[in-house]
């Protein structure tokens, strides 16, 4: 198994970018992973697209990947780092999937991540902070992104916290909570 790596944190934290420089200090072949696409008539979503593609290197390889996750992640070779960007998206893109076949995602995409020989470095936002969504749609989000954070960390080399400017290594810092299996 390759190294695994979270990099988490609220919004517009610089979460993408700490992620991009463990990406270039690994030294290997990048893969860059995009798990949102690109809307030109959503014109601030466009503008945070572009603003992300400008900042990688040119000899990243950047793949669209809104939905089979699993699958891209299986076909990866050892040699490889690959940066997912971001776990956020990827649960915004599955939210009309029941809970059994999220579930069954969820595990397909841990048992996955077991498994990889390359270098993985996943983007997650920290939800749930604040106060409790006023909608079903918006609790569903928040509650199944906190819980593939938390099981995924527990498969993790290193998690970062990205905060106030800071990237803190939580793996170094923090003692682990039991496996979550929810």
């Amino acid at each position: 198994m390759g190294k695994v790596v979270l990099v988490t944190g609220p919004a517009r934290s610089g979460k993408s970018e700490w992620a991009e420089t463990l990406a270039i200090e690994s030294g290997k072949a990048v893969i860059y992973i995009a798990t949102a696409t690109d809307n030109p008539d959503d014109e601030e979503w466009h503008k945070r697209i572009l603003e992300h593609q400008k900042r990688r290197p040119q000899d990243w390889v950047t793949l669209s990947v809104p939905v089979e996750l699993s699958a891209t992640l299986a076909d990866a070779k050892p040699h490889t780092c690959l940066l997912v960007d971001s776990l956020g998206t990827w649960v915004a893109n599955l939210l009309e999937q029941d809970d059994q076949t999220w579930e069954n995602m969820l595990a397909e995409f841990l048992d996955t991540v077991d498994l990889v020989a390359a270098d993985m470095l996943f983007v997650a936002e920290e939800v749930g902070w604040g106060i409790v969504p006023a909608y079903p749609i918006g609790r569903t989000f928040r509650d199944r992104l906190g819980s593939l954070v938390r099981r995924l960390s527990s498969l993790c080399d290193a998690v970062y916290l990205i905060a106030g400017g800071y990237a803190l290594n939580l793996t170094v810092l923090g003692s682990p909570l039991p496996t979550s299996k929810t």
